[in-house]
């Protein structure tokens, strides 16, 4: 009577824990809308939560739905995700569906299949409605002009080519404009940037050096020798002191520096006068200088150039220039 009385307690335990279990398998339907317009889409979640030990087998949806007034567009895998409880879990899977016919639909349960240690079941979930709507229309009204589609803002990328144009069209004209305009000066359309200016000195010691090297005075050519000795040295003081010397004869050129005494030294004026005077007088009157008149106008040219340029130190160039300063004495360095 006892071993009886166990084995019957035994089985209701087993029953009445097998009922607690499959109170805890929960599945639910819902929608994430439940009204929509004709045509709009809405997804629809099949959900079942279970112990872990539990294996389950969605139920097969059709791709109609309350005989083909609901259509079901597409499906979404099953996703598992942890329950509150670690010994359970969730599983949902998202169906898209659609109507184009307005009034309210019920979506039926659906039934999940349970095998729970061999014990084959089923679980229903519950049925939802959807109510689809069509659009209210206003018959008063009368017919009414078609709205005319918004306009979406502009984007960079849209008016970039714009911008880019605009700034092609905008370099041709001024290339066009450019190019007209050195025309008229009779100017190249492309040059290259002028090169610095060198120094007056420097300028003038490099024609100096020419003409030492080329002794045209030796050949008979004193005339155009004492020219290319005077005009270095003309254009030497227009740069230098800003006299225009190249368009004032002789004395012109000396009562500017009479005028501005503070320009050139005793010395310097001297050596200056030197040159140009016997310069003129081969130019103009035929002279016919000695040889040392030629040797000592050369001399007194470089001279006059290291003695007035611009520079805090004043030493020689380097060779060729045919003066060595020495305590303000000039050696005359013989020219062949």
């Amino acid at each position: 009577m006892k071993l009886r009385l166990k084995i019957i307690l035994i089985f209701f335990a087993a029953v009445l824990a097998g009922q607690a279990q499959a109170q805890r398998i929960k599945a639910t339907a819902s929608l994430d809308s439940a009204n929509i317009l004709i045509g709009d889409q809405v997804k629809l979640f099949l959900e079942i939560e279970h112990p872990k030990s539990v294996s389950i087998e969605f139920p097969q949806v059709p791709d109609s739905i309350n005989g083909g007034l609901i259509e079901v567009l597409g499906r979404s895998g099953i996703d598992t995700f942890e329950a509150d409880d670690e010994k359970f879990m969730k599983q949902i899977q998202a169906y898209t569906i659609t109507s184009f016919d307005s009034g309210s639909y019920r979506i039926p349960p659906y039934w999940f299949k349970i095998n729970m240690d061999g014990n084959i079941d089923s679980v229903p979930s519950n049925g939802v409605n959807l109510n689809v709507y069509s659009m209210q229309i206003d018959t008063t009204k009368g017919p009414t002009d078609i709205k005319m589609p918004y306009g979406a803002p502009l984007t960079l990328k849209e008016v970039t080519p714009y911008i880019l144009g605009v700034i092609l069209i905008g370099a041709i004209i001024f290339f066009l404009l450019y190019s007209i305009k050195r025309k008229k000066k009779n100017k190249p359309i492309f040059a290259r940037p002028p090169k610095p200016k060198q120094p007056a000195h420097v300028v003038a010691l490099r024609e100096l050096d020419r003409i030492k090297a080329e002794k045209i005075w030796q050949k008979g050519k004193t005339k155009q020798y004492y020219s290319e000795l005077t005009d270095a040295l003309r254009i030497y003081i227009e740069d230098r002191f800003a006299i225009r010397a190249m368009e004032q004869v002789t004395d012109e050129i000396l009562d500017s520096f009479r005028a501005q005494k503070n320009l050139l030294s005793d010395k310097n004026f001297a050596n200056l006068s030197q040159i140009l005077q016997v310069a003129d007088l081969v130019k103009f009157a035929k002279y016919t200088p000695l040889p040392d008149d030629d040797n000592l106008s050369l001399v007194n040219a470089y001279f006059f150039v290291n003695e007035t340029k611009k520079e805090e130190q004043k030493k020689v160039e380097g060779k060729g220039t045919g003066v060595e300063k020495k305590d303000d004495n000039v050696e005359e360095v013989e020219i062949k």
